[in-house]
């Protein structure tokens, strides 16, 4: 019987044929053929540079919190160590008009997705704008279609509950913290923890609490290895999302202690760039983040080197990126403007790639690329399948890693925003086409003159506000701006947000969680404040845990409002910052769930509710 060679696999492997059909390489029919083994080896040796370039790449996409352009030793910062960092910018192609969002949530939307946050119904870090729509399809989804494994480990952002979370988005493997950040009161696993929070955490491991010992980068890191070995005989997607160096600014001392007698503003005399004025709290905030990148640098060096012993370097493709500016005000290579801003100091990042199998040169690609890029690029590297039934705002840049032209990057307008909730009119807005850059930071409705506009090939630090001069172009591009904000603001699963289900299976008890919740503006830690849930209620009854910031004193009563049904409790003496409604009858429904402490003319909201549904 014949042997035949497995597809799709980086080494040599025969099986025998179970029945006497055409080989699926050589098309040979064996049934009519006698042949030595030592003749088939040499027939599938002349056949292996076909079979490895059918293999697809592993890919491994590395992305870190708050970490700006400025952040790296490459990028021509004195003060801070990279060394890991600096060499893959070295090896690697390198997107130097790199673009994403200004916050976080909306960035990791449009990479997931290769289309614009607010299309993914993401419109915001927080007050219940951070959970995306489940019938979007993700670059896990995607590659798992491809016969992929998929793994993240760190930050998500995209929706705590069923049906948002990474296990509902395609990933096989999940380690992540909630909400968007640790010690934020929407994770509020860790949120307790206060100072130490990014110390011997308890993270969500598919779904599940699960407490670890150690620094959070470095757990990340060390699961996302042990995913990478346990994948290593299959092509792997490992979404490697490092929370750090997010605030709260939380370092290991040895870090620390690298840069604890610098001075971060220090070290620019001459430099033509615009560099802000630093203070104190500045400075000390730059060394405490200078100490969270260089750990994180140690973790990528040590990503890096087991994936050398797993012998899986060739054929992975490397990606390192971040996912806005800095928060703080440090080096930023000049730019104006830091996260949050639509300048390019809050919007244009690192992007390294490397991929030995088929990207053999290093260099530098100018063209104006965004987050929104990178799943088509990935579906053309890995040959998967794109989504076919909805509008993919991004474009495959993999003919420009190839050194190829490739067509529509040129007039393509970029789009960035950010405001609290919802898009304003015109308050922190801005288009970029070609060379030019439209930006608003004015009223609803603002004459002409009132915005600005930007050659951002001639004037890369946005000094030079050029308006007046050129109306007529600028009123081009508001017009093109006007439209696609109307487009992108008319869509779907932002007008009809996706609602946190309850009851269902898949997760039992459900958490709400402070970064879902709506209602006031602004929710975060108050305690005296209206605040809702949007959830879809599955008929049953159910037990109801209520936690509060800070223990409830006095004598109140609990009350929950959910569409037409109102439930209260009987007025009770009230000392503890828990409190229970049992055995709780709930019917099928969409609504707003709002629960509240009266006490005293006062209504405490609070942190977090779990909804377990009974047998």
């Amino acid at each position: 019987m014949p042997y035949m060679v497995q597809k799709n696999q980086p080494y040599l492997k025969f099986y025998y044929l179970e029945s006497t059909t055409l080989d699926p390489i050589t098309m040979i029919d064996y049934s009519k053929t006698i042949v030595f083994p030592f003749a088939i080896a040499t027939l599938v040796f002349l056949q292996l540079p076909n079979v490895l370039a059918q293999s697809p790449p592993n890919v491994i996409l590395i992305i870190t919190d708050d970490q700006g352009y400025g952040d790296l030793g490459y990028h021509g910062n004195p003060h801070i160590h990279t060394p890991v960092l600096d060499q893959l910018a070295r090896e690697s192609i390198r997107l130097d008009q790199f673009y994403v969002s200004p916050v976080c949530a909306p960035t990791r939307s449009s990479l997931m997705t290769g289309r614009y946050s607010l299309r993914t119904g993401v419109r915001d870090t927080y007050n219940g704008g951070a959970i995306m729509a489940p019938e979007e399809v993700t670059i896990a989804e995607m590659l798992k279609d491809a016969g992929y494994r998929t793994g993240i480990f760190g930050k998500w952002h995209l929706g705590d509950n069923y049906p948002s979370r990474p296990q509902d988005q395609g990933f096989d493997e999940s380690l992540i913290h909630l909400a968007g950040g640790m010690g934020q009161p929407g994770d509020f696993t860790t949120y307790f923890q206060m100072d130490s929070s990014y110390f011997d955490p308890v993270l969500w491991r598919n779904g599940e609490q699960q407490a670890y010992k150690g620094y959070c980068s470095d757990i990340f890191t060390d699961e996302a290895m042990e995913f990478m070995a346990n994948s290593s005989d299959h092509p792997f997607f490992l979404y490697l999302s490092f929370n750090a160096p997010h605030t709260p600014l939380q370092v290991p001392e040895e870090y620390y202690e690298k840069y604890k007698d610098i001075d971060p503003s220090s070290g620019f005399e001459g430099d033509k760039r615009p560099f802000a004025e630093m203070s104190e709290k500045d400075k000390e905030d730059a060394r405490k983040v200078y100490g969270m990148v260089t750990n994180i640098d140690d973790n990528v060096g040590r990503l890096l080197k087991h994936l050398e012993e797993l012998e899986l370097t060739e054929n992975t493709v490397v990606i390192f990126m971040t996912d806005n500016g800095p928060q703080q005000v440090r080096y930023n290579a000049g730019m104006r403007g830091r996260k949050s801003h639509v300048f390019r100091g809050g919007v244009r990042v690192p992007f390294f790639i490397k991929w030995p199998a088929n990207l053999k040169e290093n260099g530098e690609v100018e063209t104006a690329l965004a987050h929104i890029d990178v799943l088509p690029t990935l579906a053309d590297i890995c040959q998967a399948q794109l989504p076919d039934d909805r509008k993919i705002d991004g474009k495959s840049f993999f003919p420009l890693l190839k050194g190829k032209q490739a067509l529509g990057f040129e007039d393509r307008p970029l789009f960035f925003y950010w405001t609290r909730r919802f898009p304003e009119l015109y308050n922190n807005i801005a288009l970029q086409k070609g060379a030019y850059k439209l930006v608003g930071r004015t009223s609803y409705n603002a004459d002409m003159e009132d915005f600005e506009l930007y050659n951002v090939r001639e004037d890369e630090f946005e000094l030079s506000n050029i308006v007046q001069g050129h109306l007529s172009l600028a009123k081009e591009m508001k017009e093109e701006l006007d439209g696609m904000l109307k487009e992108l603001i008319a869509s779907p699963h932002l007008q009809n947000p996706q609602r946190i289900v309850i009851g269902n299976k898949e997760e039992n008890p459900v958490f709400l969680n402070r970064n879902d919740a709506g209602g006031q503006r602004g929710i975060w830690t108050q305690e005296e404040l209206h605040g809702l849930w949007k959830v879809d209620i599955i008929e049953g009854h159910y037990d109801l845990k209520f936690k509060f910031i800070s223990p409830v004193k006095g004598k109140g009563k609990m009350l929950l409002e959910t569409n037409t049904t109102i439930l209260q409790t009987s007025e009770m003496e009230m000392d503890s910052d828990i409190l229970e409604m049992k055995e709780v009858y709930l019917p099928d429904m969409e609504t707003d769930l709002i629960p509240h402490f009266e006490i005293a003319g006062r209504y405490i909201f609070p942190l977090w509710v779990e909804i377990r549904k009974l047998p």
